[in-house]
């Protein structure tokens, strides 16, 4: 690592080296409120301020510009040396796209990222390469991270190649002690990847970014690719090897559980904001934010005992917006039950509301309200949510709407629901049960009165046809008898 020291020193000659009295503002704190920041930057390893992604969007023979994908659309937040900060959200977020903008696999569009002092917002490749060795990236697949046309000992060795580092031993003993390290057998070196299943695969790529011993790990849905049983090991070699090496950590996934067992901080994302951040513990007993309690209450409860305890369950209704077009105000007041005007024409700024607990809402949880003068629902807000209590679960019950999704009629039919199902005022009304039951008379058969059955017709059909064919039977057996006797007297 003296050839890493040699070249961040010779950054810092350059005028693009740490500083030491440089400020830092405060986690999630808007550009106009400077009023937080603290002069300590000892401690913080990453600092992102008003980071924009935007995918432009072209269409015609001259590819024009007509709109853009808002990816990550102006986030802050930092992360300390040796913690670990785990990124939450449903599909379409920002998280992966975060995660390449701040490895600088992919270019921002606005913002400012800073990596142990030292701006990379705009590093050309020449620039970005000396830090490579500090910042690495875990990817989602394991199957196409790994190149099936090299073997594990030249894809764990590519960094030490690229940097032009040999480590004491050799690079051949240095890559086994890694696969060693990440449970894999030291003698695998000559493998290739069409040899190992997905776990095993994911920990080559793990093995593959911590040879270089980085200090920044960006894992991009580590173990969302894997087996049930293998997630909990691989879950568990992380967090062993931030305690070994002291690596840093920034972990996105979907899996709200993977997140509380290896986090110390959660950042929860929607939309290409950050409308929630907080540590661990706080954000699963007290979320304040409705749309990180509508994810919490979505977790399951696989304990019996314990399920009685969970009281309901949220479900959103409606779509993720569109980030090509997100909404005004709070991207969340589409689908919050919560909403009133100032949600839908003012975007609320991240503030923290408690220690340590930033979030982003004009009517939070569990908090103060920030606009109690604006008590005005949203026609969307009272149909935006259902909820499912226990109690109706475990009885088989359907779910029943909540109150607050069934106010009024008049906005249920403007939504494109069914006001009522009352059959219209001409149609007849036809009693069913009198239809289906028969017309009784003297003689018990269930026909009319003066009219035959046609059970009795067809029977004294069939007993006439029997007593024809008897009578013919008959009639031919005494002509041929006859015919006999008078050919044995002729005899």
């Amino acid at each position: 690592m003296s050839d890493a020291k040699a070249v961040t020193e010779a950054g810092s000659k350059d005028g693009a080296g740490p500083k030491a009295d440089a400020a830092v503002p405060a986690q999630g704190e808007s550009p106009e409120n400077t009023a937080g920041r603290s002069s300590g930057s000892g401690d913080v390893l990453l600092d992102v301020q008003g980071l924009l992604k935007h995918f432009p969007v072209k269409k015609g023979i001259l590819r024009r510009e007509v709109a853009a994908v808002k990816a990550v659309d102006g986030i802050d937040f930092q992360v300390r040396r040796g913690e670990t900060l785990g990124v939450v959200g449903e599909s379409g977020c920002g998280k992966s796209t975060m995660g390449r903008v701040i490895t600088r696999l992919l270019e921002p569009t606005g913002g400012k990222i800073e990596f142990d002092g030292q701006d990379i917002t705009h590093l050309k490749t020449a620039g970005m390469r000396p830090l490579r060795r500090d910042i690495q990236m875990i990817f989602q697949d394991p199957y196409g991270s790994l190149n099936p046309r090299h073997t594990i000992g030249s894809i764990v060795s590519a960094p030490f190649r690229l940097q032009g580092e040999t480590p004491e031993g050799g690079v051949k003993k240095e890559v086994q002690r890694l696969l060693e390290l990440v449970g894999l057998n030291p003698e695998h070196y000559n493998r290739y990847p069409h040899e190992f299943s997905g776990g095993q695969r994911q920990r080559i790529g793990i093995a593959r970014a911590l040879a270089l011993k980085p200090k920044l790990v960006v894992a991009d849905e580590p173990v969302s690719a894997l087996d049930v049983s293998i997630q909990a090991q691989v879950v568990n070699l992380l967090d062993d090897l931030q305690g070994e090496l002291g690596l840093t950590y920034v972990i996105i996934a979907h899996d709200l559980s993977v997140i509380r067992h290896v986090s110390d901080r959660i950042a929860v994302m929607y939309l290409g904001k950050i409308v929630e951040l907080a540590d661990r513990d706080d954000l699963y007993a007290t979320p304040m934010h409705p749309y990180t309690k509508a994810l919490l209450s979505a977790v399951p409860v696989p304990d019996p005992k314990r399920r009685g305890k969970k009281s309901e369950r949220i479900l959103l209704r409606g779509d993720v917006p569109s980030p090509i077009s997100p909404p005004s105000g709070c991207r969340f007041h589409t689908r919050c039950w919560k909403a009133t005007e100032v949600c839908a024409q003012k975007e609320p700024p991240l503030l923290q509301l408690a220690t340590g607990h930033q979030v982003a809402c004009h009517h939070p949880e569990n908090a103060e309200d920030q606009a109690p003068e604006d008590a005005v629902l949203l026609s969307v807000a009272k149909s935006a949510i259902e909820v499912v209590t226990a109690e109706t679960k475990d009885a088989g019950a359907t779910p029943q709407p909540s109150a607050d999704s069934t106010d009024s009629a008049d906005e249920e039919s403007a939504a494109g629901e069914p006001v009522s199902e009352e059959p219209a005022v001409d149609e007849p009304v036809v009693d069913e049960s009198a239809a289906d039951e028969p017309v009784a008379d003297e003689r018990g058969d269930g026909s009319a009165p003066g009219e035959e059955s046609e059970e009795a017709a067809s029977k004294s059909e069939s007993e006439s046809k029997d007593q024809d064919e008897s009578k013919d039977e008959g009639k031919s057996k005494d002509q041929d008898e006859s015919k006999d006797e008078g050919k044995g007297d002729a005899s």
